[in-house]
């Protein structure tokens, strides 16, 4: 199923709840998958707070019969696990305690392998810069260095994610059945609290007590505050020799952050391997591919017949169906190709006067406008969709292009400048970048959202994600502009309360004026082609 290559090892003797000691006395649970090769052979580590059972267990093994040591450990306060969990505070001390650990091991060889997507890829990189030369190679998968940017994208409170994982680390140590019921009732509780108001009742509407991490998480809104700093490893980048392999997907919540990790690795003057796939945070193909490549990776790191690809950069495009290789992200020839937004829902090459009212909608927090498809945490609400049922709400505007004469390829970062007159001066505006087919059909590309308080002018610069698409000939390219997702972001007020505080809830109406456009990075023979 993961594609992997041919097993060295059909035999792998498993060695379970590992005691290992951190500095302050608490013991970290870890099983050790040893393939039967009598030989030296690199250790693959994995640290989770998700357990050690299955999947990961079978991805273990597997990993194991080709050739690795595999010590799968869960972090404090999680499993069997001693000490209390605190997202990501004490990783960094936690890693370095059982990479000393490892070194007292008599079948660990001095060759070291970290291993893992999300918070697991997390991980990785508190322990990175310090790991020294052992480390030979890292394969972080949809994550990034510091969680503090993610938590507060656009500005806004990423809802959506923080209390759905919260969610699932308190199902994690509640009754078995009752969370299966939950889950299979389609989490009816989850529901309530991501509905909630004010935000800081969300945790006990959905678990029934109230979670610290989120709670200072609501409290602690800038992700440039000494909180967010002390935990997080962004500023080791420049000090991580080891090769880095990083999997994401365009639809993955990460993808941004990850992105900027990647830059800054290449600004320190490392050369990280980087593959974005078609993927949303919990997709089937991200899992199957990522351990492939990861294994193959790591082999080639460690004396293995495989061999890295010669292009560092490889992206799947959109709407092709096929992969991209290239030397660098974003693809340093790129060109600016700006699409206006126009009266009478038009997109168009060509701006209006300065100041010409465009559209106007009313963004009203006691209905917020939903959140449909996109980088979402749970897959089966994640990715493309069809973006009608949306597009009929009276809070969405749309402006679309004329039918493409012929394909058009936009690759690497998109942005939108939304020249915005509001009747408040908090709110939010979400852009979203969508391909509009031949039936109708208008699919949802990339988004993103920009926060507002108290506005130095007019203009809005929202960031979207980065994308690689081709827009098909006969196809419309579709901008639309609101005011939020919810609960993917938080709902902005129109107060300016602070987060978990939203006791009085204000529509906002916001009229957009002329030069408002949209960014797309395209390859110079399109924007050729377009003009």
């Amino acid at each position: 199923m993961l594609k992997l290559p041919p097993p060295l090892a059909n035999r792998v003797h498993v060695t379970r709840a590992i005691p290992v000691r951190a500095r302050d006395g608490a013991i970290l649970r870890a099983d050790h998958y040893a393939p039967a090769l009598g030989a030296s052979l690199p250790t693959v580590l994995v640290r989770t707070p998700y357990g050690r059972g299955a999947p990961v267990s079978l991805l273990c093994r597997a990993v194991a019969q080709r050739g690795f040591h595999v010590l799968i450990q869960s972090c404090r306060g999680t499993a069997d696990s001693g000490g209390t969990f605190e997202p990501l505070l004490q990783e960094r001390e936690d890693g370095l305690d059982t990479l000393d650990w490892l070194r007292r091991q008599p079948w660990y060889d001095g060759r070291l392998l970290t291993y893992g997507p999300s918070y697991v890829g997390f991980v990785q990189w508190a322990l990175a810069a310090e790991a020294g030369d052992e480390l030979k190679a890292m394969a972080t998968i949809v994550t990034a260095s510091d969680f503090g940017p993610p938590t507060y994208a656009g500005g806004a409170f990423s809802l959506d994610t923080v209390l759905t994982w919260s969610a699932l680390l308190e199902a994690q140590r509640g009754p078995r059945l009752e969370n299966a019921v939950e889950l299979l009732r389609g989490q009816p509780k989850l529901q309530r609290g991501l509905a909630r108001v004010p935000m800081a009742e969300a945790d006990r509407i959905t678990t029934g007590a109230e979670i610290e991490f989120f709670q200072r998480w609501l409290a602690e809104g800038d992700p440039a505050a000494p909180y967010w700093t002390e935990r997080g490893h962004a500023h080791r980048l420049p000090h991580v020799t080891a090769p880095v392999l990083m999997i994401g997907g365009w639809y993955d919540i990460f993808l941004p952050w990850q992105l900027s990790d990647y830059a800054a690795l290449r600004k320190a003057g490392s050369q990280p391997y980087l593959t974005v796939g078609p993927w949303h945070h919990g997709s089937a193909g991200l899992f199957q591919h990522s351990a492939a490549e990861s294994v193959a990776w790591f082999r080639a790191h460690t004396g293995g017949p495989e061999r890295v690809r010669e292009r560092p950069v490889r992206v799947h495009v959109g709407g092709a169906d096929g992969w991209l290789e290239m030397a660098d992200w974003p693809p340093p020839d790129s060109l600016s190709q700006r699409w206006y937004l126009r009266s009478g829902g038009r997109l168009d090459r060509a701006p209006g006067p300065d100041g010409e009212p465009v559209d106007a909608f009313t963004y009203d927090p006691k209905d917020p406008t939903p959140a449909l498809g996109g980088p979402r945490l749970v897959g089966k609400i994640s990715g493309r969709r069809d973006n009608r049922p949306l597009e009929s709400r009276p809070d969405v505007l749309t402006f679309t292009s004329p039918p493409l004469t012929e394909p058009l390829d936009v690759i690497g970062p998109v942005a939108a400048d939304v020249v915005v007159r509001a009747t408040a001066p908090y709110f939010d505006v979400f852009v979203r970048l969508c391909e509009v087919d031949e039936q109708g059909r208008s699919w949802n590309i990339c988004d993103g959202l920009a926060r507002v308080r108290e506005p130095d002018g007019e203009l809005v610069r929202v960031e979207l994600w980065p994308t690689a698409h081709r827009f098909a000939a006969g196809n419309r390219i579709r901008v639309q502009v609101s005011g939020g997702a919810h609960p993917r972001f938080s709902r902005n007020p129109g107060t300016g309360a602070p987060l978990g505080h939203e006791l009085e809830l204000r529509a906002v109406r916001q009229e957009l004026l002329a030069p408002s456009s949209i960014t797309l990075p395209v390859p110079p023979t399109a924007e050729e082609n377009g003009r």
